[in-house]
């Protein structure tokens, strides 16, 4: 890689500070918009469409009612950009990887994952979006199926991550691996159980059906959310310069 002279740095940051950021930023106004619609809006968060009991509501509930809709739209839309260079930097790291595996078909097929990482990764960033900007009170058909397409791409992405970081048996594994299989399993058996509740709510119209469906996407949102928070362990020291670049004329 050919190096630019550089006269000065004109803004650095820790790649760990802008994650952590990107991350609590929906996490915190999440809390919030839980908490105030709880305390103000009872109603219009646990009301159901078959009208049975409910205690836990949901976060498309917590999110779709106003004035809560704007806070969360405004976070996610701060939570995009440091997403889009994650991936990106996710993309380059694995890339490098995957360069050092000695066998070629295992070197391939890093690299195969590493770049299905970097696409599943902007398809849950889009469906995120939709999702966000498309609330189910204002068109729960569409809000529906970008929901159920952003729950397949991001177990699709963890399943990938975990691969890849596995990937060439003469390399130790990334250090969060592990942790990303764990969050992988923790997210399938929560996507279970919310399919099941969800039926037992739609077609049965069951008592609190609806608040295990509520409880069971609070733990996909934590294993998603936790899943995209460990690059401040695969990444904990690198920094991101701007810097103005040392022109011949000067």
């Amino acid at each position: 890689m050919s190096k630019i002279p550089v006269s000065s740095v004109l803004w650095k940051c820790g790649l760990r500070d802008i994650c952590l950021a990107a991350l609590w930023l929906p996490l915190g106004t999440l809390i919030f918009c839980y908490v105030s619609a709880s305390i103000f809006q009872p109603d219009d968060i646990h009301e159901t469409h078959c009208r049975v009991y409910n205690v836990v509501p949901s976060i498309s509930a917590i999110t779709g009612i106003s004035p809560q809709r704007y806070l969360w739209r405004i976070s996610i839309a701060f939570h995009l950009g440091p997403r889009l260079l994650i991936g990106s930097l996710y993309y380059n790291y694995h890339k490098e990887r995957a360069s050092r595996i000695a066998d070629e078909k295992a070197r391939k097929e890093a690299t195969k994952l590493s770049l299905a990482c970097y696409w599943l990764n902007l398809m849950e960033i889009f469906a995120l979006t939709g999702v966000t900007y498309v609330s189910n009170r204002e068109n729960y058909f569409v809000h529906e199926k970008i929901f159920i397409v952003f729950m397949i791409v991001s177990l699709l992405h963890m399943l990938c991550r975990a691969r890849v970081g596995c990937a060439g048996a003469d390399l130790p594994p990334v250090r969060t691996n592990r942790l990303v299989w764990i969050l992988f399993y923790v997210a399938i058996a929560a996507t279970i159980g919310l399919i099941v509740f969800f039926l037992r709510h739609r077609l049965f119209c069951r008592p609190l059906a609806f608040t295990w469906f509520s409880v069971c996407e609070y733990i996909l949102a934590t294993a998603n959310m936790a899943f995209h928070a460990l690059v401040v362990r695969d990444l904990p020291r690198h920094q991101i310069f701007v810097v103005q670049p040392l022109c011949k004329n000067d």
